[in-house]
């Protein structure tokens, strides 16, 4: 669901530029308080997984497609505030390197994708985890839930700032309608995908799911010597996640960051070539109410990796191969270098009372 420039005056895409802006400013400080020395390389790899995955077009009917928008997968796995930063990085490099998202409506595309996404995705999980019984089943209740209903909400907010800046005179009703209809057949593709890798990383390791610490639990134990059943529940941990595994090696992360680089290198370079070449929901929406007309040429799209191919490269499946590879290396090596910068700043040491107020204790007067 990559806005396009041209579907939204200059106000609201000035607007939802700074709503972006501040999202990421915020983003930046609350993420200091998730990130965690030895897993903030795991977030760049959130980012470079949900980078290849948006490459996945997957059917939904009617000659129209879906992608997975990944904010609430960011959200369960490593939290909010980083999860905007995520989406954030996935965004910026679709935008500058192949074209995909309007350059005036990044800040449209961040506020949709990376904030919207990501809030109700949170929202709705925590939400659900303080009524259901604690356990794996209720995070994939949880996951499932929230990723599904952050899909059409994104689009109800795309209709929103359409009806306040949309630059084609249309039904604002009929675009509502279908905007929330196909991306309800979409939420259920972008739940799908977010529970099953979920699952897949609370199977291996929970502790690094942060959404779900203290909700997990084992079905037994063993108790000198003797299988028993598990306690009924596990507390949070006080540090969140990161406190459930500070206590293993920083190489009990390596199979899984290595796992997790191989998968996402998969879907960029090899699977991407099967993905549906119908025209995602937005665009077939845009298509059909006249919205589309209105869509300015991207001011990068002589860009080498335009369109998610290779410039000059005729083969067309090496092209796409070669250009979701590159940018997914790319996302992994942004990604995880602006996470290690975050926690590192945040666990710079403080600069002394006298160095932060700029004030020089005077000498005791000599008698």
């Amino acid at each position: 669901m990559h806005v396009p420039d041209g579907f939204l005056d200059a106000p609201v895409s000035v607007a939802t530029g700074a709503v972006a802006a501040a999202a990421v400013a915020v983003s930046l400080r609350g993420a200091r308080r998730e990130l965690e020395e030895r897993t903030a390389p795991l977030a760049g790899l959130v980012a470079a997984f949900v980078f290849a995955v948006q490459m996945l077009n997957f059917p939904v009917g009617a000659g129209t497609s879906g992608h997975l928008l990944g904010g609430a997968l960011a959200a369960v796995l490593v939290g909010p505030f980083t999860a905007v930063l995520c989406l954030s990085v996935v965004l910026l490099t679709q935008a500058l390197l192949f074209a995909d998202g309007g350059l005036t409506a990044l800040g449209t595309n961040i506020t949709l994708m990376g904030v919207v996404t990501v809030v109700v995705a949170h929202l709705v999980f925590h939400g659900l985890v303080r009524v259901l019984p604690r356990g794996r089943r209720t995070v994939g209740v949880a996951t499932f839930t929230a990723a599904f209903l952050s899909v059409p909400c994104s689009a109800i907010a795309f209709t929103g700032l359409y009806a306040i800046g949309g630059t084609a005179d249309v039904s604002l009703g009929r675009v509502f309608a279908a905007m929330t209809g196909v991306h309800l057949l979409i939420g259920l593709g972008e739940a799908a995908i977010t529970t099953a890798t979920v699952g897949a990383v609370l199977a291996v390791r929970p502790d690094l799911v942060r959404a779900a610490a203290g909700l997990t639990r084992p079905a037994l134990e063993i108790r000198g010597g003797a299988t028993v059943p598990a306690p009924a529940s596990v507390p949070a941990p006080a540090a969140g996640p990161a406190a459930v595994g500070a206590a293993r090696p920083a190489r009990a992360l390596r199979p899984l960051w290595l796992t997790g680089v191989a998968v996402t290198l998969v879907c960029a370079a090899f699977v991407s070539f099967y993905a549906s070449a119908d025209p995602d929901g937005l665009e077939r929406v845009a298509t059909e109410e006249g919205i589309a007309e209105e869509a300015e040429e991207h001011g990068l799209a002589d860009s080498p990796l335009a369109a998610y191919g290779v410039k000059d490269v005729d083969n067309e499946r090496l092209s796409v191969g070669l250009a979701g590879a590159a940018g997914a290396a790319l996302t992994l090596a942004v990604g995880s270098g602006v996470f290690v910068a975050v926690r590192r700043r945040a666990t710079a040491p403080c600069p002394g009372p006298e160095r932060a107020t700029g004030t020089v204790r005077a000498e005791p007067e000599k008698v």
